[in-house]
């Protein structure tokens, strides 16, 4: 029963675009019976992408309703699904297991599901980072592209804080894994931005995400910027729901660019140019700021490479000499993200050929 009601939610997982493929040793299974008990890990899988209230779940799936709104919002506690309190109606849905049930564990995660989930990397990182579109857009530090009249929505950061009614804060759960497993990040690690288009969502908010002003969301990100941290955000055109200050020795993304030279794992519309003439060799871009290797010297001067770099201007902000600036991608290098998140899980789903129909 144990093993088939985890194998169960297991097998859902991977059916989503996002994926959750098994292991050899059986990481997924170990990592699932740490964070789910076996009633929710079946109740997880009788969920959908799309929100419901407990009425609806129970009359789609048989379940009885008696109990039901309770277990969900303990799951929803637990940072096993997706739940939202519109002022006491209450809805929820499947969380895949990124984004989602990882970034969820923040209160939860101690050093054994750590140690599962580093040991789980090399099964699921070529899967998920394997496949377009990629889950996060780079959003480039605003001032340095704020001179174009024709800069897309989500290539800016003021842009996507502003259509926010509400906002949260909360640890990096990629730097609190790795500070759990003895190899602390010396960036500051409560920098994970929320976003939602409805007042007061994260007052009392179940999960470890502290209510914040917009006037604070700007300043986490102005401390992001000058500790030389890359703003990403859902890559999609609009709905954006979080922005996540990243660096390149913990974050899950920079690190599939850095270390399996998954250079799409990242979407971005912009590449950094060095003028060589006006560059000093200062090497600070390249020893200091760029979290993808992407600058490198040569004959005294230092030269981007534009396959590698991802355009966040962390170069350009702190660059002396003012020799590196930005620009858009040209036209026909440059991938027009999915409308909205669902339009991100057909696509996706589109491109792994997982037929996710009943989850959707």
């Amino acid at each position: 029963m144990s093993q088939n009601a985890y194998r169960a939610l297991q097998e859902t997982l991977d059916a989503l675009p996002n994926g959750f493929p098994k292991t050899d040793d059986g990481f997924e299974i170990r990592i699932l019976k740490k964070i789910f008990t076996e009633d929710e890990a079946e109740l997880a899988c009788d969920l959908r992408l799309s929100y419901e209230t407990a009425e609806q779940i129970s009359e789609r799936t048989g379940r009885p309703l008696e109990g039901l709104l309770e277990r969900l919002k303990v799951m929803w506690d637990k940072g096993q699904i997706f739940g939202i309190d519109f002022g006491g109606v209450f809805v929820f849905r499947m969380a895949p297991w990124i984004f989602g049930i990882y970034e969820f564990q923040l209160k939860n995660l101690d050093r054994e599901l750590a140690e599962l989930c580093k040991a789980y990397e090399p099964w699921f990182a070529p899967q998920f980072f394997g496949h377009k579109p990629a889950l996060m857009h780079v959003v480039p530090i605003e001032e340095e592209v704020s001179n174009e009249t024709d800069i897309l929505p989500y290539d800016q950061v003021s842009v996507i804080i502003e259509r926010g009614k509400s906002f949260g804060l909360a640890d990096c759960i990629c730097k609190k894994e790795h500070e759990i497993l003895d190899h602390p990040c010396t960036k500051p690690m409560e920098v994970c931005l929320s976003i939602a288009p409805v007042s007061h969502f994260f007052d009392n908010h179940p999960l470890k995400i502290r209510p914040i002003t917009k006037e604070k969301a700007y300043e986490v990100l102005k401390l992001a910027e000058e500790a030389g941290l890359v703003h990403m955000t859902n890559n999609f055109e609009k709905g954006h729901f979080y922005i996540c200050n990243c660096c390149s020795c913990c974050c899950g993304v920079l690190r599939a660019v850095n270390e399996l030279g998954l250079s799409h794992a990242i979407h971005n519309n912009y590449i950094a140019r060095i003028d060589e003439e006006a560059c000093v060799g200062c090497g600070l871009c390249a020893e200091e700021r760029c979290q993808v290797h992407a600058i490198s010297e040569e004959e005294g001067t230092f030269r981007v490479d534009p396959e590698k770099c991802i355009g966040c201007g962390l170069c350009v902000t702190t660059c002396p000499a003012e020799a590196v600036h930005l620009e858009r991608k040209p036209k026909e290098e440059m991938e027009t993200p999915p409308k909205d998140e669902a339009d991100w899980y057909a696509v996706r789903g589109k491109m792994r050929g997982v037929d996710f129909s009943r989850y959707a």
